[in-house]
């Protein structure tokens, strides 16, 4: 009998620690890129103050102040109690004050394509038009790398199409090369503005897999809508790596704008998805929780 008792009152001290590991690794598992991956997301910039901004621009709607005035008694305590106010209300427009500019690399052209549908933002991607993409680099999605068949497959397929761009450029490189001397180029001019020519279409044969770069710029107001549709564990595994790790770094820079901030059953307490709801709420509400107070 004593024995048994002791075992519960280990178990029922062990056991919320031991579910709450076993949560966290689940959730890890499904935005994490695998270890030594090349994902690296770097906030650039940001509105300096972000949360005095927006806490002076929600001032100038709520009081009679003059423009000059408007900062006076924002102290840290009142600026953080007022844009609580501000998020519990929806007001919304006067995050849009804000922005951050975030540069990410090692991502896939399939990740940068879903980026770019949120139109609210500013983009500038490295180009495969002016840049040679001899030798390119490829993301490999976890559940290819995790099979020994599929990774191989895919690996010879890169090899493959490696190949065959570095060919066709070649060919293109030539055939450009001849017609610029022919209307009276240089060589080495000629020789400049034939590659050019020639990545232009060689791109056409490029996986979604490539890796490209890109700087994002979006406000506050278009972060929310972001995270809402990226931070969802339905969101495709590898944009909600890339939406989870700008959040990270927004909740070190303006954790009090930011602190409700997530997928949509973190920021507005239910989950959209319907039928196709992953249905692990809790254990999503919990993961952002820790991210917040970390």
């Amino acid at each position: 009998m004593t024995d048994t008792l002791t075992l519960y009152k280990v178990s029922a001290i062990f056991l919320p620690v031991f579910l709450d590991f076993i949560v966290e690794k689940w959730y890890n598992s499904c935005i994490c890129f695998n270890e030594g991956d090349s994902l690296n997301v770097k906030l650039l910039a940001y509105t300096p103050e972000p949360e005095k901004t927006v806490a002076t621009a929600a001032k100038l709607c709520y009081s009679s102040s003059g423009i000059s005035d408007l900062r006076d008694g924002l102290t840290d305590e009142k600026t953080a109690s007022f844009i609580d106010m501000l998020v519990s209300i929806g007001h919304e427009s006067v995050m849009e004050h804000v922005s951050f500019t975030f540069g990410i690399e090692g991502i896939s052209r399939a990740c940068s394509h879903q980026l770019v549908r949120h139109r609210i933002a500013s983009y500038s991607q490295k180009s495969q038009r002016y840049v040679n993409e001899n030798g390119f680099e490829f993301i490999t999605p976890p559940e290819i790398e995790a099979l020994p068949e599929a990774k191989a497959e895919f690996d010879k397929l890169m090899e493959e199409i490696t190949a065959g761009y570095d060919r066709i450029a070649d060919i293109l490189t030539e055939s450009h090369k001849a017609k610029l001397a022919a209307a009276g180029e240089d060589e080495k001019s000629a020789a400049s503005k034939a590659r050019k020519l020639a990545n232009e279409d060689a791109r056409f044969v490029l996986p979604n897999a490539c890796e490209t770069k890109i700087v994002v710029t979006m406000n506050v107001r278009s972060l929310f809508n972001f995270f809402r549709h990226r931070c969802c564990n339905r969101a495709q595994w590898e944009i909600r790596a890339v939406a989870n790790e700008m959040l990270r770094q927004c909740l070190e820079v303006a954790p009090n704008i930011f602190a409700h901030a997530g997928p949509s059953c973190v920021a507005e307490g239910k989950c959209p998805e319907g039928k196709m709801t992953c249905g692990r709420f809790n254990e999503v509400r919990e993961h952002f929780a820790k991210l917040k107070n970390s």
